[in-house]
């Protein structure tokens, strides 16, 4: 073991010792039970669903037990930074409304970004060398893959402990030596001398106990001494930061279920009460023969932003993925789901499949419960950043928008549902804005022709409605019109009576009111007619009838 004044000489002057820290961050003053959560994402440049879906959980978890979320920043791996990073995760909390009680720009127990903490973890750091509980390291990379050739060939497990672990028994001298001609090194801890072959076991807040191969391997805690700023690694950086910052239950992945021997280690070293963790299932994709985890490169729905862009309402994506942690709560009515706490003890150990259709359905019938009001504000919210032009649409058009929305909507038991996300919007109410809507250009128009109507049939019927059109507000009324006309131009008044003898007529009433329809709202299908003709007023129908006549 290195002198102390070794130790202390690799350090800044005037490094705190660590009960000031501990003064610093002392034991939060909870009721008994309030759970103290954390979610720390990599400034990576990629917001994945999977996050928000742990963050969601930690806040609720956090809420509900009348305890602490908090969002740390976990940049200690800079060469992975990307720029703009932490803006995107700053919207994606944003979007979806989780907020944190603590993170970067407000908080008692900060900094919150880990780059920013390095005098906190020299302090522990140097804490262990002087104890002995932590060695330095100088093997190149050339000798650790040697090392790792060697083990290989050996077959035994790879890493670096025991007899492979070149400089964990070095003289002091020799360590001295290297010192004094400045080869870099970093910082590894001494994993207790009993490790190899042992098994150890831990709690799981979601999985029960669970026993694993106790950590053989001499991690490093402090990265190579020719870096500036000196930062750890994530395992001894999660360990300090989640107990000064008095966290008691980290809810993580389950990929960080093989790193709790090393973290138990840990925290046994530093003499630190150990946290309960929760490992979370990953979300998963279900693919032909099987499924897999929702993939960052392969699968879109994998990132937030594919949420954010296409609309999708955040309390209909939360809803979903609270049913995703806990079954029960799909059950239930949204509003009563979002506010029904989460139960760790009821999230599944199978990585739940992430489903888009249900997902739409399910956002449907939360927007179908909207009124008119909120989905326009919704809607233009969305458009400011996703359908620019859209904007001055619904602005120019208010009252328009909100007469489209009201269509097989208000008052009636059963509304429509065809807007799943905000960005279904200009395909499904677009055709009411005369700016969006593309008129037919005539009577050959290509939208009429799968109608099978002769165009100078087309024509005729439509120069006569246009010239004794009345925009009646009883429905039957209003359709009479049609339907008189349609017989006075050779209709068959049912599609029964077309079919047994097509050649005598020019079509249908359906034929006859499809003309109607494609006039109106550029397609074969939509909205009720006459509600569409309603919504749209008697001269915006006058001007689409007679654009089906041609010039």
């Amino acid at each position: 073991m290195l002198d102390r004044a070794v130790v202390d000489g690799l350090f800044p002057t005037g490094l705190p010792e660590a009960d000031y820290w501990e003064a610093q961050f002392p034991p939060r003053e909870l009721a008994e039970g309030a759970k103290v959560t954390r979610f720390g994402p990599s400034p990576t440049g990629f917001v994945h669903i999977g996050g928000i879906y742990v963050a969601m959980i930690d806040r609720d978890v956090a809420t509900h037990s009348g305890g602490v979320y908090l969002v740390r920043v976990e940049d200690t791996d800079q060469s992975r930074e990307v720029e703009g990073a932490l803006a995107q995760f700053a919207r994606a909390f944003d979007y979806f409304g989780i907020r944190a009680d603590e993170d970067i720009d407000h908080g008692a127990y900060g900094p919150y970004l880990q780059s920013h903490r390095e005098q906190i973890y020299l302090t522990y750091v140097r804490h262990l060398l002087r104890q002995g509980k932590a060695y330095l390291c100088f093997a190149t990379k050339d000798e650790l893959a040697d090392i790792t050739s060697r083990q290989q060939a050996a077959k035994v497990p790879t890493g670096y402990y025991g007899k492979w672990a070149l400089w964990r028994d070095a003289d002091a001298t020799e360590v001295q030596g290297k010192l004094a001609v400045g080869t870099p090194y970093v910082v590894r801890f001494r994993t207790p001398d009993d490790a190899d072959g042992q098994r150890t076991s831990f709690v799981d807040a979601i999985r029960g106990r669970l026993e694993h191969e106790a950590n053989r391997n001499d991690a490093v805690i402090l990265k190579s001494s020719d870096q500036s700023p000196r930062l750890p690694t994530y395992h001894f950086a999660h360990a300090v930061d989640d107990h000064l910052m008095r966290v008691n239950l980290v809810i993580r992945g389950d990929e960080w279920i093989s790193s709790v021997p090393l973290h138990q280690q840990l925290f046994a070293a530093l003499e630190f009460e150990p946290v309960t963790y929760a490992h979370i299932a990953p979300l998963m994709k279900q693919i032909p023969g099987g499924k897999r985890k929702l993939s960052k490169r392969k699968d879109l729905e994998a990132g937030v932003d594919f949420y954010i862009g296409a609309g999708y309402p955040a309390d209909a994506v939360l809803y979903y993925l609270r049913g995703l942690a806990n079954g029960r709560l799909a059950e239930l009515p949204l509003a009563e789901a979002l506010s029904t706490p989460i139960d760790l003890s009821q999230c599944g150990v199978a990585g739940p499949l992430v489903d888009l259709v249900k997902l739409e359905d399910i956002s449907a019938d939360h927007i179908a419960t909207l009124s008119g009001q909120q989905i326009l504000e919704a809607v233009r919210t969305w458009a400011t950043e996703y359908d620019v032009a859209l904007v001055p649409v619904l602005d120019n058009e208010t009252e328009l928008a909100l007469r489209a929305l009201a269509v097989e909507r208000d008052g009636v038991e059963n509304p429509r549902k065809d807007l799943r996300k905000w960005s279904d919007f200009r395909s499904a109410y677009g055709f009411f804005f005369p700016e969006l809507f593309v008129p037919v250009d005539g009577p050959t128009d290509e939208r009429l022709v799968p109608l099978g109507v002769a165009p100078e049939v087309v024509t005729a019927f439509a120069r006569e409605l246009v010239a004794g059109y009345e925009h009646r507000d009883d429905p039957q009324e209003w359709f009479d019109q049609i339907r008189s006309l349609a017989a006075k131009h050779g209709f068959a008044p049912n599609a029964k009576e077309y079919k047994q003898n097509p050649d005598a007529y020019p079509g249908s009433i359906r034929e006859a009111s499809q003309l109607v329809r494609v006039a109106l709202t550029g397609a074969t299908r939509s909205p009720d007619l006459h509600a569409t003709a309603r919504a749209l007023g008697a001269d915006e129908v006058l001007r689409r009838l007679q654009a089906l006549v041609g010039p």
